[in-house]
């Protein structure tokens, strides 16, 4: 299969959740579709309110680049070849780690974005979530 189902995404959030919940910090979890539309969601309890859009955020920018929004963060940086890149188009591109693409069958098919902890703690989350969705 060759695309994020809602299974599939479903699964990366239960991953998602058991980690966050491992590691004792609350995110929100966003997937999306190769489309960069939202395939499955889930705040967690007391999770910051600014993560809800910023997950999302994360998960928009990894597959509309495809790549780690971690591996963006130095491009957009003042005198950087894509400075200010991040405000460019209607939905805010996220440049800090958190954002991951979900490669299946060697195609990227979507991606995760995570937000809520401190960037390592985000990016552990969604590895989680990235390694169940590729799982399936």
């Amino acid at each position: 299969m060759s695309e994020i189902t809602a299974d599939r995404a479903l699964k990366g959030i239960a991953a998602a959740i058991a980690k966050a919940k491992e590691i004792g910090s609350a995110h929100s979890i966003a997937i999306v579709d190769a489309g960069r539309n939202l395939v499955a969601f889930h705040r967690m309890d007391n999770a910051l309110l600014a993560s809800i859009e910023i997950s999302q955020g994360k998960a928009y920018t990894a597959r509309s680049l495809n790549m780690k929004t971690g591996d963006v963060t130095q491009y957009v940086q003042p005198g950087g070849p894509f400075y200010a890149m991040e405000t460019s188009h209607r939905t805010p591109m996220v440049v800090f780690g958190g954002g991951l693409p979900v490669e299946i069958g060697g195609k990227v098919v979507g991606a995760v974005g995570v937000a809520g902890g401190m960037i390592d703690q985000d990016v552990s989350v969604a590895e989680a979530a990235l390694a169940a969705i590729a799982k399936g």
